[in-house]
């Protein structure tokens, strides 16, 4: 059992219950890093006290946060040497909202540099690693907040997810992820890198945590105008499978690694003898979602980050010369290489005589697969796929080999270009590595989602299997 189970069981005080967390953190971080601020243990277990006694959902519960969501007076780096001693001086959204409901922030999670990377080596504090296997990735971008779960310091993380950003390190680490449908969680003070695609979203020990995590942090939210009115059960019912229209994407099967797909057909069995009709079906013009993807992405990207030219905002070293030269320098020290890479591809894009080439047809695309994906769930209720198609890059394995890199996206993005809710969650073990099942739905169906994984979590007994 969790800390955080221990503590909202009332088995242990907020004295122990922060002790033994921050000296679990002392003990196995300096070879994880999983925080790149970690705040002071007196702080934090102040705020837990404060908290236990307000009351709320998650009365004194420490959560853990990605760097690309604000929070006011701790900082907020995005992983950049560009933000390096930035301190927002607001919140985001969802942490006005956790911190209603009770929650203490225990520290700021690594990531890939502004969320761009898949598996947490792009970071300019370095790697963190995957508490499973200290030899590889725990996957990205949002491998902090999935490992520091893994590791047992926390059981809920807050991430973002743009392609994959948290089912990739969910499935890592033999977490819970949840993307959300686009619009039920405010983007309103999350570091933009690609506005159309990206989602913040809950990452959690359990199944029931997941729930409870996402039902706080979804609803409209004035200051974010793509948002809409959406409010999630905080505990969904469980949904047995009996009946239930599953379609398993056998095109995606294909290109993931066997014994990844020994194991979802397991459990695609399984689902089968409790009452589903599972079938093979296959998405058209998959081939076109990874490249539609990062012509979008690398666009949205470029645009975004123009802001950090080290006058208006980040790092600002170089103040000599023209604009110009200034702007140059302080952008050139100031991001890391694929950062670098995806503003020139995007700009690159976006150029006069490119725009209609490439931008234009990768949306096009988009609506096509997305097309595609309505088609599919005229037919089923769910789609299934392996989150991920391989095991847990070891470290330095792809980060050198971009487009070795982007091609492990190939089964996450797909819900990013179409809106729709993905869920991953552990569903056995390869090469002692955990393996994650991706479930897709319609639009919307994000409660469905979350009572089906229930069901499965039973199916399996991977309950709390970090703890």
């Amino acid at each position: 059992m969790s800390l955080t189970s221990k503590f909202l069981k009332g088995e242990i005080d907020p004295d122990e219950y922060v002790s033994k967390t921050f000296d679990l953190i002392k003990k196995k971080d300096s070879g994880i890093k999983a925080f790149i601020t970690l705040r002071k243990e007196e702080e934090v277990l102040q705020e837990v006290k404060e908290r236990r006694n307000q009351g709320g959902k998650l009365a004194g519960v420490l959560l853990a946060v990605k760097d690309n969501i604000s929070t006011a007076g701790i900082r907020t780096t995005c992983a950049s040497k560009m933000l390096e001693d930035y301190v927002p001086p607001y919140n985001a959204t969802v942490i006005n909202k956790v911190l209603k409901e009770g929650a203490v922030i225990i520290g700021k999670t690594n990531m890939d540099e502004f969320a761009m990377g898949s598996t947490t080596e792009t970071s300019y504090f370095g790697p963190t690693r995957n508490p499973w296997d200290l030899e590889r990735t725990p996957g990205g971008s949002s491998g902090g907040s999935a490992a520091s779960i893994a590791a047992g310091y926390v059981s809920l993380a807050l991430g973002s997810d743009t392609g994959g950003s948290i089912r990739a390190p969910a499935s890592f680490n033999g977490a819970y992820g949840l993307k959300p449908s686009y619009g039920t969680v405010s983007r309103f003070g999350l570091v933009a890198y690609a506005n159309s695609l990206e989602q913040i979203g809950p990452i959690a020990g359990n199944s029931e945590y997941l729930s409870m995590l996402f039902s706080i942090i979804a609803g409209e939210d004035p200051r974010d105008a793509t948002t809409i009115s959406y409010s999630a059960e905080d505990k969904p019912t469980v949904i047995p499978l009996k009946g239930l229209r599953v379609g398993v994407i056998s095109n995606i099967m294909e290109s993931s690694d066997k014994e990844i797909v020994s194991i979802i057909r397991n459990i695609t069995n399984k689902m089968s003898d409790e009452g589903a009709v599972v079938e093979e079906t296959e998405l058209k013009n998959v081939e076109l979602a990874l490249p539609s993807y990062y012509v979008i992405a690398m666009s949205e990207a470029s645009s975004n980050l123009a802001r950090f030219d080290g006058v208006r905002y980040g790092f600002s070293k170089y103040n000599e010369g023209n604009w110009k030269e200034t702007f140059s320098k302080n952008r050139g020290e100031g991001f890391g290489l694929e950062v670098k890479r995806r503003i020139l591809l995007g700009s690159f894009i976006l150029s006069a005589g490119y725009y209609d080439q490439y931008y234009i047809r990768a949306l096009k695309a988009r609506n096509l697969i997305k097309k595609n994906m309505d088609s599919l769930f005229s037919k089923y209720d769910v789609l299934i796929s392996p989150t991920m198609p391989v095991l847990p890059p070891k470290i330095g394995e792809v980060i050198d080999d971009p487009v070795k890199m982007y091609a492990i996206d190939l089964n996450t993005v797909l819900a990013n270009l179409t809106a729709i809710p993905a869920i991953s969650l552990p569903v056995g073990f390869a090469s002692r590595l955990p393996v994650g099942m991706q479930i897709m739905g319609r639009y919307l169906s994000d409660t469905f989602l979350l009572g089906i994984s229930r069901f499965i979590e039973q199916l399996t007994g991977l309950h709390d299997l970090i703890a």
